[in-house]
């Protein structure tokens, strides 16, 4: 049995778990690349839902509705990707 096959994680081989760690990375990096840009468009923060509480001295701001669209996107992309 080579070594590869006997560390595992999770019964996922370490040639696996490596593959998926790049692709985070990946993910995480072109995410990075593209939150600049995501700022500029005149939809974020505007969203219906989205809850935004000021006073004089405090303000707060929750992006309900963003979280909403994230979240399904989210499951719409896991829930294809993780079928076998």
């Amino acid at each position: 049995m080579d070594r590869s096959r006997r560390l595992s994680l999770s019964g996922m081989n370490v040639n696996e778990a490596a593959r998926i760690m790049i692709a985070a990375g990946v993910a995480l990096a072109a995410l990075g690349l593209f939150l600049p840009h995501l700022a500029k468009l005149d939809f974020f923060g505007k969203l219906p839902g989205d809850v935004r509480i000021g006073g004089e001295n405090f303000s707060f701001y929750f992006p309900l509705a963003m979280c909403l669209i994230v979240s399904a996107a989210l499951t719409l992309v896991f829930g294809f990707f993780g079928k076998k």
